[in-house]
């Protein structure tokens, strides 16, 4: 495996130097695992470093961190850290080799000090469940018990033993996304297990927090529709909601949304990073009434943000279009229209709706609307004799608006405006 890490790049390489050095300081050893160990073989570039500890874990991470200047956040209840260096935007979780035990299916694994062949047998397939050593004596050696190396080469998603799927249901999500980013198919054996915890119901008895953070990273992949409409044929969506379905017509809309966003981002058109996985979401719970998706955004438990966003444009969107459609409006409005809407929703709007003026409208407030402004400020405002007070926004808001309609255009027009408006004596 020497060839491998030697591709690496220089940053990556001087890490794994590092770890190496200060787990032969302590008498440890360390080992590459994980998901970067199975990209690494696939040529696929992955950033997240994973490193397990035959020793103490925790104090190797507080050593590791320090000699970064990175930040640490410890789970001591797991024996793991998460090292953050924030130069690089490069994240190493580090854990201490353990077994797991589940003392009942779908809850969350008792840990105790295990060898490295535990660490790995409780992973959720073969093809994670592969450590490179960077020891001294040993280093680049693969660790392979579980023939993982050999279902990569067969492109085949296999667990590790027949209760996988019982004792964590997430594995299920997580199986269709691994078959599908890499298009892989789930070992024959391994999908008759899938299917038989999903006749069992076993995603209904997981923490819905704990399914949120398995479908928001199948909702984040490059074009997720192939994920969800194998999700809905291996899994169904009841597990979101039990009035949720991803029907032709969903298909469709999903196909309309990942279009726009390719559009919106080829445009360069956001003032911020989008958060284009909930516009997938929009997309999916879109048959549903907003009393249903209420309850999911509470059942998984999504930030507040996001939160707000599903909820706005479930209430808000039929409105705006129902306005855009009184016949030829002025730029202004327009402008008002979108302007308090996050581009989630705009977007969203212009996957939905595929009418000429309203497609028009759209690219219009983003290609020029949203990046017009008044030359004016407060302080000429002050110049002109205006106290300041709540009047300010709303005369600004005014030149603002003809600006948009055409009727001025330099700053000496937005002067004789308000002149000409009567707020200055």
């Amino acid at each position: 495996m020497k060839k491998y890490l030697n591709r690496l790049e220089k940053e990556l390489k001087g890490l794994i130097h590092l770890a190496a050095d200060i787990a032969s300081k302590n008498n440890m050893r360390a080992y590459l695992v994980g998901g970067f160990v199975r990209d690494l073989i696939l040529g696929v570039k992955n950033l997240d470093l994973d490193i397990v500890i035959d020793g103490d874990g925790v104090k190797f991470a507080e050593e590791f961190a320090k000699a970064l200047k990175a930040r640490l956040i410890c789970h001591r209840r797991f024996r793991t850290a998460t090292c953050i260096i924030f130069e690089s935007n490069l994240k190493v979780d580090i854990a201490t080799v353990r077994k797991e035990f589940y003392p009942h299916p779908a809850h969350l694994p008792i840990v105790s000090s295990g060898t490295l062949k535990d660490d790995l047998g409780r992973r959720d397939f073969t093809i994670n469940a592969m450590a490179i050593s960077i020891n001294k004596g040993d280093f680049g050696r693969l660790i392979d018990f579980y023939n993982g190396k050999s279902d990569l080469g067969h492109k085949g998603v296999r667990i590790l033993h027949d209760l996988s799927f019982i004792d964590d249901p997430t594995r299920i999500l997580r199986a269709i996304r691994f078959e599908k980013r890499y298009n892989f198919r789930i070992e024959s054996r391994t999908l008759e297990c899938l299917k038989k915890a999903v006749k069992l119901k076993m995603l209904d008895k997981v923490q819905p927090q704990r399914l949120r953070d398995e479908l928001i990273p199948i909702l984040k992949e490059g074009y997720p529709l192939k994920y969800l409409r194998r999700m809905q044929e291996l899994a169904g969506c009841s597990f979101i909601n039990w009035n949720l379905f991803v029907s032709s017509q969903t298909h469709r809309l999903l196909r309309s949304i990942e279009k726009q966003i390719i559009w919106f981002k080829e445009g360069c058109l956001a003032e911020r990073q989008s958060d284009y996985w909930l516009i997938y979401l929009m997309g999916l719970l879109y048959s549903l009434d907003l009393k249903d998706v209420k309850l999911i955004c509470r059942k998984f438990v999504f930030r507040k943000q996001e939160e707000k966003i599903l909820l706005t444009y479930k209430r808000n969107s039929s409105k705006v279009v129902g306005k855009l459609n009184q016949g030829k409006i002025k730029p202004s409005t327009v402008f008002c229209l979108f302007k308090p809407l996050s581009y989630e929703e705009i977007i969203f709007i212009k996957a939905s709706y595929n009418k000429r003026n309203i497609q028009k409208y759209i690219e219009d407030f983003l290609k020029i609307y949203n990046g017009i402004r008044i030359q004016i400020c407060g302080e000429d405002l002050k110049k002109l004799g205006l106290a300041p007070g709540p009047s300010y926004q709303k005369i600004l808001s005014r030149v603002l608006n003809a600006k948009l309609n055409g009727a001025v255009k330099t700053k000496g027009d937005e002067l004789a405006l308000i002149k000409k408006l009567g707020v200055v004596k």
